[in-house]
């Protein structure tokens, strides 16, 4: 299924001598806005999505979830603590309280000091733990999210900065470290081959819609067909090349040595022109 968006990159072209595409129209607008709003605007402007690049926050991401495990392992020290009170204490009903809750509410709403504290304790432990899972769960899955290409970056980076950043204080670092950053919608083909192209496919030098900036843009579905066509042909040869090559080979250690070679450049071909991971590389190559 071919992709119809557009891609972007970095051109070496003068705007001035740039015009926009008869099929994207040019509004001018009455005023150019400013600061946050003017970031939102161009993230907004990539039909792809590719621009929606943000920060991961790893660090800080992993400093949060010290905090709360620190937090929860105070409260199951004071757990502890609580239960060996409880063990070698001489009130009965205290015991009892340790095992049955009902006595446990009791004790509480007759406002036992003991059972209080660990009604409060217990609940505070419930919070803690929910909001602690929640994090956890949430930073397995931001971890998850794909890093972004090169390319984009540049683009983003190449707008942002020039002549000067967009955003002031902090915000102006936002770009800086490529490895904390991730993008929220990656291209349609990741493999290696689509990759490659997409960063010397032809671009038509085009003015972004606010008419201020110079961006190389090609439409993603001409990747897609490319690597198609590509494809078949790799696949043509790789079925129908042993076939020939073995017809006129004439001793047995060419027809090993065409065995090989033919069956390391399909393996090849299957890491480079598709997202197979190497477990089904592996299978198919050993079919």
């Amino acid at each position: 299924m071919f992709f119809a968006g557009r891609g972007r990159r970095i051109i070496n072209s003068h705007s001035s001598s740039v015009h926009l595409a008869g099929n994207i129209p040019h509004i001018t607008p009455t005023y150019r806005k400013e600061g946050f709003a003017d970031v939102a605007r161009w993230i907004s402007l990539d039909p792809d999505n590719e621009t929606f690049i943000y920060r991961r926050f790893n660090q800080l991401g992993a400093r949060n979830l010290l905090y709360l495990q620190s937090e929860l392992l105070a409260i199951e020290k004071q757990l502890d603590e609580l239960d060996k009170n409880d063990a070698l204490s001489d009130d009965m009903t205290l015991k009892d309280s340790a095992r049955t809750w009902e006595i446990l509410m009791d004790l509480y709403d007759d406002g036992n000091t003991d059972a209080k504290a660990r009604m409060d304790l217990i609940v505070k432990l419930r919070a803690m733990l929910k909001e602690y899972h929640e994090t956890v769960l949430l930073q397995s899955e931001i971890l998850r999210l794909k890093r972004l290409h090169q390319r984009a970056l540049d683009a983003y980076r190449h707008w942002f900065q020039k002549p000067y950043p967009v955003l002031g204080g902090q915000a102006k670092t936002s770009l800086d470290d490529a490895s904390d950053l991730t993008v929220l919608n990656m291209p349609p083909e990741t493999d290696y081959l689509s990759t490659f192209l997409r960063l010397h496919w032809p671009a038509r030098p085009e003015l972004s819609r606010d008419g201020l900036q110079n961006i190389g843009v090609f439409n993603e579905s001409s990747i897609s067909r490319a690597v198609a066509l590509i494809t078949i042909f790799v696949a043509a040869i790789v079925l129908i090349g042993p076939i020939t090559s073995l017809y006129y080979a004439t001793n047995d250690a060419a027809k090993l040595g065409l065995v090989t070679g033919f069956t390391a450049l399909f393996a090849l071909s299957v890491g480079l022109m598709t997202n197979a991971r190497r477990a089904e590389i592996f299978g198919a190559t050993a079919a």
